[in-house]
């Protein structure tokens, strides 16, 4: 079995805490929620909005932006706090999640919140929109990019793949596949339900040029991100190595907290002391 390189454990900054807070707050008004899967994506997340995507939030649907699917649809509440911060739609909407007067359900739904490309959480569906979509700016001769946030979990689907050897055909250097190399899936590890290493060497054989990352390094996301198209004849991967539930010790790579259906108030309690604590 080949093993990844360890995630460094560098304490999240004030950004993260503060983003991971407001993860939990949403959780407490809805009850439920993915919580692992969310929080392993907050650091990527915050990069790309911060940094790297183009976007109006005034006009979501403006044609020069650049498309991002979230195709790990189940990690949404991270997705969620970054759309309100930057404007999107009003953060009071981040306390009706799951609410039947709210916008914001469990998984990101197109035409209905404002930001979101497509509807996902089937998982295995956003590659192959994303690669719609880069065709698409193709042929229309624009030049915004089209950037796919999957998981290791979704990479189990053949439509992932079959996305990939189309996107690799093609040589869509306008496309990037962002990996949550959390280890982790709904039931167990990737290494026990479905082994895919060598991972980075199987997107190389599709076509891909491939870097890999600390996921939750700001500094190491920055720096890929930034360089977007690794290669001008071929889509690009970064495998982001992550800790499912990063954050919270009592969470992280717990299976238990997957996705939570049931959310006590001593838990969230527990939730934000240990964040809060490290400010």
């Amino acid at each position: 079995m080949i093993k990844p390189p360890p995630v460094n454990t560098t304490p999240l900054d004030r950004r993260s805490r503060s983003l991971r807070c407001q993860i939990v707050r949403m959780l407490e008004k809805g009850g439920r929620g993915h919580v692992g899967s969310a929080f392993s994506l907050v650091e990527i997340l915050r990069v790309l909005y911060d940094e790297v995507l183009r976007y109006d939030a005034k006009t979501p649907r403006s044609p020069q932006r650049d498309r991002f699917i979230l195709s790990k649809g189940h990690g949404c509440l991270a997705l969620y706090v970054l759309l309100a911060e930057k404007g999107f739609f009003p953060e009071a909407e981040l306390w009706k999640f799951c609410k039947p007067d709210g916008i914001l359900g469990g998984h990101p739904e197109y035409g209905k919140v404002p930001g979101v490309e497509a509807s996902t959480g089937s998982l295995g569906h956003g590659l192959p929109i994303g690669v719609g979509f880069a065709l698409n700016a193709r042929y229309e001769k624009a030049d915004h990019r089209t950037i796919v946030l999957a998981s290791d979990g979704e990479s189990n689907e053949g439509s992932l793949w079959e996305a990939a050897l189309s996107a690799g055909k093609h040589k869509l250097s306008n496309l990037t596949v962002l990996v949550d190399y959390n280890k982790q899936q709904s039931f167990g590890t990737t290494y026990e339900v479905l082994d895919m290493e060598p991972f980075a060497d199987k997107w190389r054989a599709f076509g891909f040029a491939v870097e890999e990352v600390d996921g939750h390094d700001v500094g190491q996301l920055r720096a890929a991100l930034k360089r977007i198209p690794f290669d001008t004849q071929k889509p690009g991967a970064i495998l982001c190595h992550t800790i499912k539930g990063k954050g919270v010790s009592f969470v992280e790579n717990n299976l238990n907290w997957h996705h939570k259906n049931k959310v006590t108030e001593e838990e969230v309690k527990s939730l934000l002391a240990e964040l809060e604590d490290k400010a």
